[in-house]
């Protein structure tokens, strides 16, 4: 009486449900390969460099370590590396400390 019946619309043409679910997919994927490219690839790059750099060190290299100390090694461990600082002053430290491995003859 006071609600008036409600009646199904009748099914239109088919629409490509595939090609519209692609379409709102590629966004998403355009998105996550800039991604990749971008921050991703670089870092692992980076983090690759490094290991390389941290696996080459050898006794008498001149490093820098993360703190900011200049560094000549003296021992070099599996884990850790003893370096020295000024005379006989040595300080142990691990690898993954060492930022940058110095040309020879930088520390004077």
């Amino acid at each position: 009486m006071f609600i008036s019946n409600a009646y199904a619309q009748t099914a239109g043409a088919a629409t490509g449900g595939a090609m519209s679910s692609l379409t709102q997919m590629l966004p998403l994927v355009l998105m996550f390969v800039v991604l990749y490219f971008i921050m991703i690839r670089p870092q692992m790059k980076k983090q690759k460099e490094h290991k390389a750099m941290i696996d080459a060190i050898a006794k008498g290299d001149e490093v820098v370590t993360a703190g900011g100390l200049l560094a000549r090694i003296t021992k070099v461990d599996e884990q850790y590396v003893s370096a020295e600082v000024a005379g006989n002053v040595v300080v142990q430290f691990q690898r993954s400390a060492v930022v940058q491995v110095l040309p020879k003859g930088t520390i004077k």
